[in-house]
């Protein structure tokens, strides 16, 4: 028998993506360690808010007051 998959539910998130035009560093808004403006962790460039469709994650770490 052959699986149907589900389709992943996405929603808009809120993202940090690098500036750095040869770097593909992304990261999820509250997955972030500081609270203002990240570095990127793979190049070390500065980053840039932005939006994208992303599988929904909740962070458990972070609290949501």
């Amino acid at each position: 028998f052959r699986k149907v998959e589900e389709p992943i539910p996405e929603a808009a998130t809120d993202i940090w993506s690098c500036v750095n035009d040869q770097c593909n560093g992304w990261m999820r808004n509250n997955f972030t360690f500081v609270e203002e403006e990240p570095a990127c962790p793979l190049c070390h460039s500065a980053m840039i808010r932005e939006e994208r469709m992303l599988p929904i994650l909740t962070n458990y770490t972070k609290s949501t007051v």
